[in-house]
């Protein structure tokens, strides 16, 4: 768990959670924005993990251990969720143990007592996802925070995440015999529309030297759920239009970067968290698909003003796979 706040915090910080969280649920006029420091030195590091929440099972005890001695190494500064944090659906509330068996018990290195930055997946929307953005879970371990869609900025880069699971019609027309959570998102064409319309905003008014985008769904994959059309057709404009530099998602229970001649956008998946799916790949031209892993693992990334570093590692902490750019510093430009 988390290092507990003092009581003298407690109050203050569970006062803003709960005003934090109202104003989430109930309007997305503005996205809410979040601060992370830099090193002393003016880089950052992180994990990102995705696809993991079951109560130690299918491995996701084993990459949490990996994790924990990456996130050493590289003395990260906070985790990235790319969404399903709890399986198979979701939280069935604020008091449901699956949040200790799955997150507080599992993540326990020092090296991951950092901050956790989550967004939902579709298995969170088939729970309680409100349970998910609930001030009480924060309270319980300081780590966590989930919201909808929000903003991490740390001065080099900003992180823009986005609720993905809205836009995938399935999840409405035919969902499979699956019940969804859909309060807060009602109507759902208004809730688009004013999240594109802030995903844009934020983009636009943006002066990071590096962007990335977070959410659940992959754009593009070569696995078992391919692309996600309604991102490509609604998303990816918007991020083209802004110089987006990387989308990290989770979904496919894979590892995968995929770089096309068609984008500048890198693409992503980090949905390694436990559960893979062995042999579920589509054709893909190879020369786009630099990285296919149908194992666990999870990925880190390293950035400076200068350069940016995506390093991605299996079950054992082993390295898969690594893809770096450098960019001309704002202060040689």
């Amino acid at each position: 768990m988390g290092s507990p706040p003092t009581k003298s915090r407690i109050l203050p910080l569970l006062f803003a959670t709960i005003i934090l969280y109202f104003c989430s649920v109930s309007s997305l006029a503005e996205l809410q924005r979040f601060q992370q420091p830099l090193k002393p030195d003016g880089s950052l590091s992180f994990l990102v993990i995705g696809d993991w929440g079951r109560r130690g099972l299918f491995n996701q005890s084993e990459v949490a251990v990996q994790m924990g001695v990456i996130g050493e190494e590289l003395n990260i500064d906070f985790v990235i969720s790319t969404g399903d944090n709890f399986y198979e659906d979701g939280l069935t509330g604020v008091d449901d143990p699956a949040f200790y068996e799955s997150f507080t018990n599992i993540y326990t290195a020092p090296s991951l007592q950092k901050q956790w930055y989550s967004v939902l997946g579709n298995h969170d929307y088939r729970g309680d996802a409100e349970a998910q953005l609930n001030p009480i879970l924060t309270e319980k371990d300081s780590r966590w925070l989930c919201l909808r869609s929000f903003i991490v900025n740390a001065e080099i880069v900003e992180f823009f995440f986005v609720d993905t699971s809205p836009f995938v019609n399935e999840y409405f027309i035919n969902p499979a015999g699956h019940s969804y959570d859909w309060k807060g998102i009602s109507p759902r064409k208004n809730y688009l529309a004013n999240l594109l319309k802030d995903v844009d905003s934020a983009l636009e008014s943006s002066n990071a030297k590096w962007k990335i985008v977070v959410g659940h769904h992959a754009i593009l994959s070569a696995g078992h759920h391919g692309i996600t059309e309604e991102l490509l057709n609604q998303l990816v404009p918007i991020l083209e239009k802004h110089n987006v530099d990387a989308y990290i998602n989770g979904h496919d229970h894979c590892m995968e970067h995929i770089s096309t001649s068609h984008s500048k956008i890198q693409f992503l998946t980090s949905g390694g968290g436990s559960k893979a799916w062995r042999g579920d790949i589509r054709n893909w031209n190879p020369e786009e698909l630099k990285l296919y892993y149908d194992g666990q693992g999870f990925m880190s990334g390293q950035m400076t003003d200068t350069k940016a570093v995506f390093v991605f590692y299996d079950i054992f902490g082993n390295v898969l796979h690594q893809w770096s750019i450098s960019k001309v510093s704002h202060s040689a430009a």
